[in-house]
């Protein structure tokens, strides 16, 4: 049964799902957030609704085999496409704001695609949940200027009832899955977001993962060099030689691609956008 505490943003939510009409386009970053709301407007809603993922170097590879498995599994219309932010130079040039630019891109290919389909555009909905709305988060300013839906939102239900739900919804192993933004955020504000960067971040972080337990782990890129940051409460980062391997493995995977390795952190939440000034 799902948790007392998020019976009633639940009751809500299905409620506004019910009651929206016409065609409903999710926007899917392969995370739990929008997977769940997928799963539960597919199941519940009379009327379409359309998992709508962008394939992008920002987008890790398991996230669009999560969004193809689950489509797969229920059977969903999923639609693919290219949200092509790095023909913004203001998302690349990695501003403060940098959501705003990226999202900018990602809702407008949507609208443009369907529209340019002779297609009703609907209602575009994300996943953003009542726990975003304390953060820094410029890509809200890029929904609220589309008129984008933001269900979770509006039943206020933060991220701890989205795992209860994705439970609820016998999601398995996604209820569990660490929060995942994209693979930019990891770049130091102010230095240009590049392919290459992206596609390193994501091998170091995959190689750290296979050799520890640590839930959320980062690889940021900084003006000094590479830092790797895991949870300070992470049974990894007890054990002192476990957190040595850790650092031989990122130092080699750094030396074979010319990259500076600065060393071992603990997590910070949104430290990618701090400039390191200890040059």
């Amino acid at each position: 049964m799902i948790e007392s505490a998020a019976q009633s943003g639940y009751t809500r939510l299905s409620e506004l799902l019910v009651a929206r009409q016409g065609v409903l386009r999710i926007a899917l970053s392969g995370g739990i957030d929008s997977l769940t709301l997928m799963t539960l407007a597919a199941e519940i809603r009379a009327w379409p609704t359309i998992a709508m993922h962008a394939v992008s170097p920002a987008v890790p590879a398991e996230a669009t085999e999560r969004c193809r498995e689950l489509a797969s599994r229920f059977n969903w219309s999923l639609v693919e496409l290219n949200a092509d932010e790095f023909s913004n130079p203001q998302y690349v040039s990695n501003p403060v704001n940098r959501c705003y630019y990226c999202k900018s891109s990602l809702f407008d290919r949507i609208i443009e695609g369907v529209t340019a389909g002779c297609d009703d555009i609907g209602t575009l909905a994300t996943g953003t949940n009542a726990d975003d709305l304390g953060d820094y988060r410029p890509g809200l300013q890029a929904a609220s200027e589309r008129n984008v839906w933001q269900p979770y939102v509006e039943a206020n239900i933060n991220k701890a009832a989205i795992r209860c739900l994705a439970r609820e919804l016998n999601l398995g192993a996604l209820a569990e899955l660490p929060a995942q933004p994209c693979l930019s955020s990891r770049v130091a504000t102010g230095i240009a977001i590049d392919a290459r960067d992206l596609r390193f971040i994501h091998q170091v972080e995959k190689a750290v993962a296979a050799s520890t337990e640590a839930g959320d782990i980062r690889c940021r890129v900084t003006d000094t060099g590479i830092v790797v940051q895991l949870p300070a409460g992470s049974s990894g980062l007890v054990d002192s030689d476990k957190r040595a391997d850790i650092a031989i493995l990122v130092q080699k995977m750094c030396a074979q691609h010319n990259r500076r390795f600065k060393g071992i952190e603990p997590y910070r939440m949104g430290s990618a956008f701090l400039r390191d000034c200890n040059d």
